[in-house]
C-alpha cells in the first residue's frame, strides 16, 4: 500500500490578512501602490474567470518575479495553468507570461533577495526562514514556495 502524498505548503491568510489584501488590492487598482505592490489577475484554472489578488513584484538582478509568501496558493495553481496574467496599478495594465523557476539554487538566491525587501511583511509565512538564514535553510524552504519569473509586455 503506498503512502498518501504530503499536501504542499500553503498557509491560509486570516480574516485580518484577508481584509488587508482586500485594501491593497483595492488601493493598487485606484492607483496606490504600496512600495510597488499591484494587483495580479490570472485566469481561473476552474472557473475561468480572472482572479485577482494583490502582489509584491520583486525584481532580482534586473529580472521580474513573482514569489509565493504563503506556499501553494489558488493564485500559483492558476499561473501553472494559464502561464501568465494581468499586472495593474491604476490605468495601467501590463501583460506578462510567467515561467516557474525549478531549480532551488536559483530559488535560492530570489527568495533571499525578496526576503531582504519584503520580510517585514512576508517573513510569518516563511516558517522562521529569514534574509539571513543560511543557505542550506533556504534551499530547505524553497520547496514551499513557488517562484515566477515574469516578462511584462511594455
Amino acid at each position: 500500500m503506498s503512502q498518501p502524498q504530503p499536501q504542499p505548503y500553503y498557509l491560509q491568510g486570516s480574516a485580518f490578512a484577508i481584509r488587508m489584501n482586500s485594501v491593497i488590492g483595492w488601493l493598487a487598482r485606484h492607483g496606490v501602490s504600496l512600495l510597488g505592490t499591484a494587483e495580479m489577475s490570472v485566469r481561473g484554472r476552474k472557473s475561468g474567470q480572472m482572479q485577482r489578488v494583490p502582489v509584491n513584484p520583486h525584481v532580482h538582478e534586473g529580472v521580474r518575479y513573482l514569489v509565493s509568501a504563503r506556499g501553494h496558493s489558488q493564485w500559483v495553481r492558476n499561473m501553472r495553468a494559464a502561464g501568465g496574467g494581468e499586472l495593474r496599478v491604476g490605468r495601467r495594465t501590463r501583460t506578462f507570461t510567467a515561467v516557474e523557476i525549478a531549480d532551488d539554487e536559483q530559488k535560492m538566491l530570489i527568495v533571499r533577495a525578496y526576503l531582504e525587501r519584503w520580510g517585514w511583511e512576508v517573513n510569518q509565512y516563511f516558517k522562521g526562514v529569514t534574509a539571513k538564514s543560511t543557505d542550506a535553510e533556504l534551499l530547505a524552504a524553497c520547496p514551499d514556495h513557488p517562484v515566477f519569473r515574469i516578462t511584462v509586455q511594455e
